[in-house]
């Protein structure tokens, strides 16, 4: 699920800033926390995936274009959390001066009131700290309030409850959080600014004689208090945020000198203290021999990055493992390397393939960090390594820091959950360009194939199923009407020199708990614990199977289209199709065999459609919203 910050032109950058990131050091081993722009609220399926909207300290939001969503989404059960701001209730609105009509407002149906957010006005700032006492009387001091607001013509009752109070103060002037019902969900209203970090500005310059890490403490603790009033699940736990930077990757091979062919291509087969780092477009790569292992890792894990820039993450240091040798799990505590390489022996003899002599299959060649930026970024963002790197490489991380999904959405990636990338290289003089988006539709069939497997799923597998074009969902219920998201894949393309590098990005979360639905769910409490790295390697191996009959076809994927339509969602589907003009009603029926389109049939009604013969859909340029069954022009 997404917990999503306006960013429009009205949202004021430290307060954004500071939102994004205070949040995702929160929330990010439950949550994605992502900005949302109001092209994507008013054209887009947001709210569907959507715990939270929040609402960092704005100028007058003019929602004309997308208030509309918004209001659907609060009355069926959403939450919003606006912070830095106070609000005006009125019953007659009309009457109101100084609010634009196209500013951004609530209705409370059941008493006739408008809500409306107070905005921050750039000629009276008045930036101070205050104390707050909670629900439950507690007082926390050292709290920042960017500006002086309040609550006008609010009162506790009547749809609104009170969340925090100021010190000292008392009746409408006490109020520092209040919360509103508005149908089956709530708007929540901080007056106070825990959004904003007191080790910038502009709270830095404001803060009273106290200690910038209790500070911290004290502002963190109001935040997930307004996160647990607005129904998020804060995490108990959050050791699996303590480490906030990259630490070094393990670069590793189950074959007799891969690794060193690797160093070669790269130009990195000096290693030692005069070893020149590699500098590439995003990153820069320093290389280590593993004798440094444990130093460098122990350095890592202790060292404070106070740096949120991930330009400021450099460089990225790659701990090389010659000779086949795995590290230690002391180096490796997430994920048994020596399991996974013994699991994907075992599974690719059960796959039945063989590899020539100096070559390897995916997965036998493998990059692992305990924590990354993205294994996306990682390698389609560094071309130099990209086009140099023999193939097949993965690179597989416990935690990302900066995962991509499809789009422009990120992909939370907390312990639990299993992310890698796939470096892929074919020839264009064999593989036809065209082919390229069947790649996508391979990933998704031996991702769900593997969870088949009996080192996986075994029988329950049989849930876990295909959503066009990219992404993997359980379902349940009679009729299936209950689908929970699993997964998804991201795969990029470069071209150069007559080929064609491509980047499967997948991420399938495994054993997170609630309120992330994993594959762990989905067993019985009579089956065998799920292991990341067999999963890892079942799903490696029923790859490379496909992958050999994929290009040994040049990328025909009729071997596999049977077997991809019975796993998908979407067979005889009924959909709205938002894409052609007038929007019509279509069935789904399958996937075109030559550039892999989705192919729809429009319904037959008593009036013409103005449509004949088949509407055919491209992957990379249409949104599908599953749940809605609509089709619909990405923007």
């Amino acid at each position: 699920m997404n917990v999503l910050v306006y960013s429009g032109p009205e949202a004021l950058t430290p307060s954004l800033k500071s939102s994004l990131s205070s949040l995702q050091s929160l929330l990010r081993t439950n949550y994605s926390v992502q900005s949302v722009t109001p092209q994507t609220l008013k054209t887009q399926p947001w709210s569907t995936s959507c715990a939270l909207f929040v609402l960092p300290e704005c100028r007058n939001v003019n929602s004309s274009q997308w208030i509309s969503s918004l209001d659907t989404y609060i009355e069926n059960g959403g939450s919003v959390l606006c912070l830095s701001s106070g609000a005006i209730r009125k019953t007659h609105p009309s009457t109101l001066q100084g609010i634009d009509h196209n500013s951004l407002r609530f209705y409370h149906k059941p008493s006739g009131d408008v809500i409306y957010p107070t905005c921050t006005n750039d000629a009276i700032t008045k930036p101070h700290y205050t104390n707050l006492i909670t629900q439950d009387l507690a007082v926390i001091e050292g709290i920042f309030q960017s500006n002086i607001r309040g609550f006008d013509g609010v009162e506790s009752g009547r749809g609104c409850r009170t969340l925090a109070s100021y010190a000292g103060q008392q009746g409408n002037s006490a109020m520092a959080g209040v919360e509103f019902t508005i149908g089956l969900g709530k708007v929540a209203f901080w007056a106070s600014s825990p959004e904003y970090t007191a080790m910038e500005e502009p709270a830095r310059s404001n803060l009273p004689q106290i200690d910038i890490n209790e500070a911290e403490k004290r502002r963190f603790s109001v935040l997930q208090a307004a996160l647990q009033e607005a129904g998020i699940r804060v995490p108990s736990n959050t050791s699996d945020a303590s480490i906030s930077h990259p630490l070094p990757q393990f670069l590793l091979s189950s074959k007799e000198d891969a690794v060193s062919k690797v160093l070669e291509k790269i130009g990195q087969s000096n290693l030692g203290p005069k070893s020149t780092p590699l500098k590439d477009e995003n990153d820069t790569f320093h290389f280590h021999e593993f004798d440094e292992a444990a130093q460098i890792v122990t350095e890592a894990r202790t060292s404070v990055s106070s740096s949120r820039d991930p330009a400021m993450w450099q460089p990225k240091r790659v701990i090389v493992c010659l000779d086949r040798v795995i590290p230690d799990r002391s180096l490796t505590p997430l994920f048994d390397l020596s399991l996974f390489f013994r699991a994907l022996a075992d599974a690719s003899a059960k796959e039945g393939w063989q590899i020539d002599q100096g070559g390897w299959g995916s997965g036998e060649v493998l990059l692992y960090g305990e924590v990354v930026t993205s294994t996306q970024t990682m390698l389609d963002k560094n071309p130099r390594l990209l086009t140099r790197f023999p193939v097949p490489l993965v690179s597989l991380a416990s935690h990302q820091i900066a995962g991509r999904g499809r789009g422009s959405n990120s992909w939370v990636s907390p312990a639990g959950c299993l992310q890698f990338s796939i470096l892929l290289r074919v020839p264009l003089s064999s593989f036809p360009a065209n082919k390229l988006v069947f790649i996508q539709y391979l990933t998704a069939l031996a991702i769900v194939e593997a969870c088949r497997d009996e080192t996986v799923l075994g029988k329950q597998g049989s849930v876990i199923r295909i959503k066009w074009p990219n992404d993997l969902y359980a379902v349940f219920g009679e009729g299936e009407k209950e689908k929970k998201k699993i997964g998804g894949i991201l795969v990029s393309t470069n071209f150069s020199d007559g080929k064609a590098e491509i980047v499967i990005g997948c991420g399938i979360n495994i054993l997170n708990p609630a309120p992330i639905f994993s594959l762990s769910q989905v067993q019985r409490e009579s089956d065998a614990p799920l292991s990341m790295e067999k999963t890892a390697a079942a799903i490696l191996a029923k790859f490379e199977k496909m992958w050999r009959v994929f290009t040994t076809g040049r990328g025909d994927f009729s071997p596999f289209m049977d077997l991809y339509l019975e796993r998908w969602l979407h067979s005889d589907q009924l959909v709205h199709l938002t894409t052609v003009s007038p929007p019509t009603q279509a069935r789904i029926c399958g996937i075109t065999l030559d550039h892999g389109l989705l192919r729809t049939l429009p319904e037959r009604t008593g009036w013409s459609t103005g449509h004949g013969g088949f509407i055919d859909l491209q992957p990379d340029g249409n949104s599908f919203d599953l749940m809605a069954g609509l089709i619909k022009t990405k923007s």
